[in-house]
């Protein structure tokens, strides 16, 4: 017969294991393990076995379990056991496993007692049982025998606390019923571990081998020395019964029958047993499980909701339906139009918070990359009015010219219109990239169909490169445009008239706006480890300086650097860094900061070096440019100096030039964008809208296009089972957690008794075991305390084995000592004081309770 309760469980685990299984994962239940501790022969293993229904276990006299058995339980169609030290190995019979047992601990220990803390570990496969840990641990002992060491009782208490001490661990405290409760040690060792007592249950065994008129009534009933879970009473088989073969069935029947008949246990008949042990037992086990299920559902309904949406692709394609390819096909091809218009336009749903889309990279090159190219071409000031120089003279020719021709206004202001083509084509080209890079991202999507984004990506490339050079034709035709008419009537435009003052005007229009803020944010200042070693700033840059501070409450200045005479260079990163560099530095070779020569700022990404580089190019610091180096050999007496007319012209013509120039670049800024949007950007968009799904039909068959590769089918057939195995797991949790009952931890008690045992012990120097002069309270036979020698009399004498006693409590009247335990109140103020204490008051109480009680007797057997 085994435990019906762990029967009852183990269909219960089986789903849960079942509904795990299937999604490829172990059902983490970890379930508690079950230890017993108690002193030698106290029937710890006895207990074990009942719990497990099987018997296997050594038994006898003294300390018979020397090592720790882990016994692990598995529930299994077949029934065998196996020990880890003999691999391979399977054992039918259980008598030849306790064999075994005994063979493995006489291995280790000998045969003289001793002990050994390495754990035999037993793995017992059977269909009636859980996937639980049984742990039988030595007993408690004081005193070393045989071949034991001196400190066994040491050695014993860090064997049994390196399995107790365990939060998954339920502590059967064992303590027979013929010993003082009140210095139990399996009590005192739990009492450490589970302070609470949530997880320490009592067992009284031996209750059939108390000496006659005493009982453990008032322990079971946890009135004595209380426990939060209470104490179970249990009758384990006798050794002349293990001797005997007697059958479980049978020694759970004479237990039953042992406390349906024995007055002080029969009111308590239905709490007691092995039966019921066992169901307590179960029942921790179900409210464990319970207390598990909400984060198993939780872990469930979090892998659920991630495969939410990859599920959500493969929900339309039904491998038994024959549209499936062309249904799949439109879907595709219009998901990427929806995802690559996303990318370009933006969109408030499924923002990428880490990484810039395609159509913010592009607004970037638009108004960041494309001004910083033009802003570069600017011309070199010196090399500008050499050009003007050269110029007027050869207009004028052997002639000296009295007036400034506005043809060389027009021939440099062409030159300088020239020069745009190669930033505008620069531009087109990083839109393409990012174009391209935009679309080979849109086409990770249709992964699952490798034939498909090949010739997707193929075909959108191809008409983007197509639309690239009409792009970059209608580009040079703005350009050409511009250099067909020199318009210098426009509203914008200074006139000859208005160039003078308008030289007077730029040179103060820096200053108009001194304290203009024109970008804010962190840099580091690369300097030598001998000279403090690089450090972060925050830096604030206007029209006139560069500041930077300790942080950006901008409370705390380091140093404030004026921009005259400032340029910029591009630094090489360096070998062990991370951070892309450029430098400041002075034209006319002076320390920019400190001693330093050059100040070099790093920064994390090469898009950000390459915005700062615009912002200072808006500040007025220009990039060094490479000079040629017969630049200033190459015709110096040009150079050397001019006469003041030519002085004026040169200086009215750079003041046209640069005035013609702002508004061609104004309108070159203002039209590339547009010019790019319309032919490439939009054209794009609606050939994918339009024409993608033709060209893709008329690149080859449609079978051929919309075949799976192995990996994705595998990969799809896992993740549709994965989701209907995960959505069955969550409806079984939701019926196991209605079918099964739990039940509440009951309340504290009192138990501050097992903290000061030996307080207990003195106060209280009668248990359940103690014969009946020690444990007045508990004693159902004589009269309690020494007083039996001065009260001869047969007359008020009582039964041997007597019933309760009666309300009156007249024989506790003349007890006095006054050590007795105060549960059992007594009344010596009523006595005449110069009565002798064997007499009381009311003689008839002893008859009456007996009479009266005795009745009651057969009705409770019946």
């Amino acid at each position: 017969m085994g435990n019906r309760g762990m029967e009852e469980l183990i269909p219960l685990i089986n789903k849960l294991q079942d509904a795990f299984s299937s999604i490829g994962q172990s059902c983490n239940l970890d379930l508690p393990q079950i230890a017993v501790v108690g002193g030698q022969s106290a029937g710890k293993s006895s207990v074990l076995e009942n719990f497990v229904g099987r018997d296997f276990l050594p038994r006898g006299s003294g300390i018979v379990t020397r090592r720790p058995l882990i016994l692990q339980l598995v529930n299994s169609n077949a029934e065998y056991a196996e020990f880890l030290h003999c691999k391979g190995r399977k054992f039918v019979d259980f008598d030849e496993v306790r064999l075994e047992i005994e063979a493995e601990t006489e291995r280790l220990t000998g045969s003289n007692k001793g002990i050994s803390p390495i754990p035999i570990n037993l793995r017992v496969y059977s269909p009636i049982v859980l996937n639980l840990t049984l742990i039988d641990l030595p007993g408690m002992t004081k005193v070393a025998v045989g071949d034991q060491p001196v400190d066994i009782e040491y050695q014993i208490r860090e064997m049994l606390m390196q399995f107790i001490t365990k939060e998954s661990c339920l502590i059967l405290a064992v303590t027979p019923a013929n010993t003082d409760l009140a210095n139990s040690d399996a009590l005192k060792i739990a009492k450490e571990v589970d302070p609470q007592g949530v997880r320490t249950i009592g067992v009284i065994t031996k209750l059939d081998l108390m000496d006659e008129g005493t009982d453990a009534r008032d322990i079971l009933e946890n009135k004595l020395l209380p426990l939060r879970r209470g104490y179970i009473g249990v009758v384990n088989r006798s050794q002349k019964d293990i001797d005997g073969k007697k059958d479980i069935q049978a020694a759970l029947a004479a237990e039953r029958k042992f406390f349906l008949s024995h007055p002080a246990y029969r009111h308590i008949a239905e709490r007691m047993g092995t039966t019921h042990l066992q169901k307590s037992l179960n029942q921790q086990l179900t409210n464990h499980i319970r207390d598990t299920l909400p984060g198993l559902r939780s872990k469930l309904q979090s892998q659920l909701l991630s495969l939410e949406k990859e599920v959500e692709e493969y929900k339309n394609f039904r491998p038994d339906d024959p549209t499936r390819k062309t249904k799949a096909l439109l879907q595709m091809v219009q998901q990427f139009g929806v995802d690559f218009e996303k990318c370009i336009e933006g969109s408030g749903d499924q923002v990428d918070t880490s990484n810039l889309s395609g159509g913010a990279k592009i607004n970037r090159i638009f108004h960041e990359r494309f001004p910083f190219e033009l802003v570069k071409m600017e011309f070199d000031e010196k090399e500008l009015r050499k050009e003007i120089s050269y110029a007027i003279k050869n207009i004028h020719g052997v002639r000296t010219g009295l007036f400034t021709p506005d043809m060389a206004f027009e021939a440099i202001v062409k030159k300088q219109i020239i020069k745009l083509k190669e930033p505008c084509l620069k531009c087109i080209d990083m839109v393409i990239q990012e174009l391209i890079n935009t679309v080979r991202q849109c086409t990770n999507k249709l992964g699952s169909y490798p034939r498909l984004r090949e010739e997707t990506e193929r075909i959108v490339t191809t008409y983007v490169r197509e639309r690239d050079s009409k792009t970059k034709d209608q580009v040079l035709l703005l350009i050409d445009i511009e250099l067909s008419y020199i318009n210098t009537n426009h509203e914008d435009f200074i006139g000859f008239a208005n160039a003078q003052q308008r030289t007077a005007a730029n040179a103060t229009k820096k200053r108009v706006m001194p304290n203009q803020v024109i970008r804010r944010g962190w840099l580091t200042i690369n300097i030598s480890i001998m000279k403090g070693g690089s450090k972060d700033y925050w830096f604030v840059l206007t029209a006139e300086s560069l500041s930077w501070y300790k942080d950006e409450e901008e409370k705390e200045k380091k140093y404030m650097l004026p921009l005259d005479n400032l340029k910029l260079r591009d630094v090489e990163k360096g070998f062990m860094s991370s951070k892309h560099v450029f430098a400041i530095f002075n034209i006319e070779q002076r320390n920019v900061y400190k001693d330093l020569r050059q100040i070099e700022l790093a920064c994390d990404t090469q898009e950000d070096v390459d915005s700062w580089k615009a912002s200072f190019l808006r500040a007025g610091v220009y990039p060094e440019k490479d000079q040629p180096e017969n630049e200033d050999a190459m015709n110096p007496n040009d150079t050397v100096s001019m006469d003041p007319q030519l002085e004026r012209q040169v200086e009215t013509i750079r003041n046209l030039v640069d005035s013609y120039i702002g508004i061609v670049n104004k309108s070159i800024r203002d039209l590339m964008p547009k010019t790019i949007m319309h032919l490439m950007i939009n054209s794009a968009k609606d050939f994918i809208h339009s024409e993608l799904l033709a060209y893709l039909y008329s690149a080859g068959e449609q079978s051929t296009l919309m075949e799976e590769s192995a990996e994705q089918a595998q990969r799809r057939d896992e993740m549709l089972r994965m989701y209907h195995a995960l959505k069955e797991a969550l409806v079984i949790i939701g019926d196991i957690s209605t079918t099964t009952i739990s039940t509440p931890v009951p309340p504290p008690v009192d138990d501050s008794w097992m903290s000061n045992s030996s307080l207990a012990s003195a106060s209280r120097p009668a248990s359940a075991a103690a014969p009946p002069p020690s444990r007045p309270p508990a004693v159902r036979g004589p009269t309690p305390g020494p007083q039996p020698p001065l009260n001869p009399s047969p007359a008020f004498g009582v039964p041997p084995v007597p019933s309760r006693p009666g309300p009156p409590q007249a024989q506790t009247a003349y007890a006095g000592d006054h050590n007795s335990v105060p549960l059992v109140p007594s009344r010596p103020a009523r006595m005449p004081p110069a009565l002798p204490p064997g007499i009381p008051r009311r003689p008839p109480a002893a008859p009456n309770r007996s009479a009266v009680m005795r009745p009651s007797e057969p009705s409770l057997l019946d």
